[in-house]
């Protein structure tokens, strides 16, 4: 399995440097020889976002903020740090499992460096058309079960599944058959398997920092890129791209994590607080992506002449069939446990669609 390399800049250490002296929460490795000592409260802890603030992910910290300190009574309070103050999505990952941030989003574009398992949701055409059955097969127990152990072997504890939405493709002409990827350098996140969803398509895979993607599209030094549409108003890739094309391939999923020994060492009050505060952002999740979506969307419309292509289901089929033999490189790269992680989930889906299809016909 592989691991991030345990490299040092020096702005890097003046990050960790940083943070370790802007929070009053102690250390994840701290031990105590007394059980039965109390916390001082307020105790804060740091969350560190991939994406910038008015985004799903800012939106959820916030939500997630206000209903932790509430839950709490102020006794737990949350310092977000937007995509760019303290990192890239892959140092923030390292923050994270080193214990220099307590809570993190962790994106499998590029975890799946990491914990090779998570790669499974960046494979084309494998969670349901139906976003109810995605949404309840991303919170199932059942679900979080079989990730546990993979993010735990890299001290981190996983704490959700949050989807932001479907993943739009922009170029400077429409994607409407995978003829149409031949040879387009398409910005894709840092792991192997987000690279091989778009080699399937005859694609040049572009690995590029979120931060960097505007800049190379209005240079040309790539052709196209793919994000939610709420991703891509706010960070105008539309101003310098001429089509978007909605084929639906995937859910842009991501997960939230904290690091595992910190998690494990915290007060049983505290993790009570947590999972509460969870279980009542979880929902708003869904609503926010949602309504985000639709708003930016209007947004890139009125601001723009982009034109925006919806793909038909023919269309869609022959991507999916170009799509499937991703899925045997992606057990190659996540072995067995990734295999059977793949076969739950489709497995997962066909029971929920079918239950759905039944249901739609008993009404």
């Amino acid at each position: 399995m592989r691991r991030l390399c345990h490299w040092r800049t020096p702005l890097f250490a003046m990050v960790i440097l940083l943070l370790a002296g802007c929070s009053d929460s102690p250390s994840p490795t701290t031990d105590s020889d007394d059980d039965s000592e109390k916390p001082t409260y307020p105790v804060t802890w740091r969350f560190a976002l991939e994406e910038i603030e008015g985004s799903v992910q800012h939106e959820y910290a916030m939500e997630l903020k206000e209903r932790i300190e509430s839950i709490s009574d102020g006794n737990i309070l949350i310092d977000i740090f937007p995509y760019g103050s303290i990192g890239t999505s892959i140092q923030l990952t390292e923050l994270a499992r080193e214990g220099s941030v307590h809570l993190a989003f962790a994106s499998p574009g590029h975890l799946a460096d990491v914990v090779p398992e998570t790669g499974v949701f960046t494979l084309h055409f494998l969670l349901s058309d139906d976003e109810n059955v995605t949404r309840d097969i991303l919170a199932s127990d059942r679900l979080m079960q079989a990730f546990s152990e993979p993010y735990g072997e890299q001290n981190l504890k996983l704490l959700g599944f949050v989807p932001e939405g479907w993943m739009a493709w922009t170029a400077n002409k429409p994607l409407r058959t995978p003829a149409d990827f031949e040879g387009l350098a398409i910005r894709t996140m840092t792991s192997e398997i987000a690279a091989e969803a778009f080699k399937a398509y005859g694609a040049q895979p572009a690995p590029t920092p979120f931060s960097q993607v505007y800049s190379d599209l209005q240079l040309r030094r790539i052709d196209g890129q793919t994000n939610p549409v709420f991703a891509i108003e706010e960070m105008g890739f539309y101003e310098v791209q001429n089509a978007m094309t909605f084929a639906r391939p995937a859910q842009f999923v991501t997960s939230v994590v904290s690091n595992k020994e910190w998690f494990d060492a915290l007060p049983d009050d505290q993790k009570r607080w947590l999972k509460d505060a969870l279980d009542e952002v979880t929902p708003l999740a869904y609503e926010v992506q949602a309504e985000l979506n639709a708003s930016r969307l209007e947004t890139i419309r009125q601001n723009s002449n982009i034109r925006t292509i919806e793909l038909t289901d023919g269309e869609r089929e022959r991507f999916r069939e170009a799509s499937l033999p991703v899925r045997e490189a992606y057990t190659r790269i996540a072995g067995e446990r990734g295999e059977a992680i793949l076969e739950q989930i489709i497995e997962m889906v066909d029971e929920a669609e079918s239950e759905a299809e039944t249901k739609g016909q008993g009404s």
